[in-house]
């Protein structure tokens, strides 16, 4: 599967429920992100969030209930599947310190939040 299931879970969801609104939760990418002199550059993460994010768009374009998505996830935490081994945040925390660095995805999203466009 890739991020083209996006536009197609909306659009089977809404044809066949025909629901007033719909929000999409925790979509996101885990990776291995190493810290590298003091900055994470996840552009894996990046491209994976910019290509679901667009098919995103498109269902919306298309005139389908889209009305907000959840990026999974803000910070890196314990997952169930991977424990602490992979990371899933755009923002990296040293879980020794508590410490928090925004990664490149972080920057990036916060781009498109502020210009209301893919970047």
């Amino acid at each position: 599967m890739g991020p083209e299931v996006a536009y197609w879970g909306v659009r089977q969801v809404s044809e066949l429920w025909q629901p007033k609104t719909l929000y999409i939760s925790e979509n996101g990418a885990s990776a291995d992100d190493p810290l590298v002199n003091g900055r994470i550059d996840d552009a894996d993460r990046v491209m994976y969030l910019r290509n679901y994010v667009g098919q995103f768009h498109r269902a919306v374009a298309e005139g389908y209930p889209l009305k907000g998505y959840f990026l999974w996830s803000l910070m890196d935490n314990f997952e169930w599947a991977d424990g602490y081994t992979k990371r899933f945040g755009i923002h990296y925390t040293d879980f020794k310190t508590q410490q928090r660095i925004p990664k490149l995805s972080a920057a990036w999203y916060r781009e498109v939040i502020r210009q209301n466009r893919l970047v």
